[in-house]
């Protein structure tokens, strides 16, 4: 192992909660975006147990006004 290899930043962790059982998962699946008024908007996500079960909302872009 090199010094590198132990000194380098760790990979950012990929973790969110489910939106339909409400437990966090390693694996999340975006599925829906909120967008906000002021502000960013939000990214929901489920699990992949539960991914595709819910209807895909829209996502960032398709709600371009305009369009």
């Amino acid at each position: 192992m090199t010094r590198e290899a132990l000194t380098n930043e760790l990979p950012a962790v990929n973790v969110a909660l489910c939106i339909k059982c409400n437990k966090l998962t390693n694996a999340p699946v975006p599925v829906r975006w909120i967008q906000s008024n002021s502000g960013p908007g939000t990214t929901l996500y489920a699990c992949p147990d539960h991914a595709a079960e819910l209807a895909p909302g829209p996502m960032p872009g398709e709600l371009e006004r305009g369009a």
